[in-house]
């Protein structure tokens, strides 16, 4: 593999590494060299034994990140300069029958918790004068509105949001800030719409790819962001959809 494709010696964090994105992302972090730390509400156990049994180097630390500011002590040993925040939960109901719970619940992990725990990583790797890279998880309602998804669409913007501004702040920094936004992927996350015929027609119908996304079609993507090829990559949201947006 060529030096500009190779994470050799680096090592990263990625949030909600349990299962899905998170988890394909985390291995194709560790395949590309990095060590990497798994990060999530439940055990990551799965992700380290499917990157020790590839013959990678992996651990795993609990973190419910429902708590916006759980991830503030994450960095503090320093040596952390790849970060992935793919941690993020979704709440379901029509616009007039919202909750302020379901509200807050998402914007504190899909925004808030986003912004402090990167704003930890980029403490840590400027007081130790490297080089780091961010990856944030976006989704398509970066763009769109979705339907029933409210909170979820204003994090999401909010997420492409905080990826330019960073991106503004940190890049003469040495601190590389970019966003993969996922379209339809076969996730936890979109069961739901799977498993209603309509809506899952109706999605297949307007994917050109003709099919739902596998999680390991995020992982390439967001491994190449972290890379040195990527290295004049500033606040870019990669689509990552099966040509959903250009339809």
């Amino acid at each position: 593999m060529s030096d500009a494709f190779s994470l050799n010696g680096r090592k990263a964090l990625v949030t909600g590494a349990n299962t899905g994105i998170g988890q394909a992302i985390a291995v194709g972090l560790a395949e590309a060299g990095a060590e990497v730390i798994c990060a999530g509400r439940r055990s990551c156990d799965d992700t380290v034994a499917r990157i020790e049994a590839a013959g990678g180097a992996a651990s795993s630390v609990l973190v419910d990140f429902a708590d916006p500011m759980a991830g503030q002590g994450l960095f503090s040993a320093g040596g952390i300069d790849i970060l992935v925040n793919n941690a993020g939960i979704i709440r379901r109901a029509d616009a007039t029958e919202f909750s302020e719970a379901d509200w807050d619940a998402v914007m504190d992990v899909n925004l808030k918790a986003l912004f402090f725990t990167t704003q930890a990583f980029a403490k840590a790797v400027l007081a130790e004068g490297g080089r780091g890279a961010v990856v944030n998880i976006a989704s398509l309602l970066s763009f769109q509105g979705g339907i029933r998804v409210p909170s979820y669409t204003a994090s999401k913007h909010g997420v492409a949001g905080l990826t330019k501004i960073l991106a503004n702040e940190w890049a003469a920094k040495g601190i590389n800030v970019n966003a993969v936004a996922p379209g339809y992927i076969e996730t936890n996350n979109t069961e739901a719409l799977r498993a209603d015929p309509e809506r899952n027609k109706a999605i297949l119908d307007r994917i050109p790819a003709g099919r739902w996304g596998a999680a390991e079609d995020i992982a390439g993507a967001a491994t190449f962001l972290c890379t040195p090829a990527a290295r004049y990559i500033h606040g870019a949201v990669l689509n990552v959809d099966g040509g959903w947006l250009a339809r």
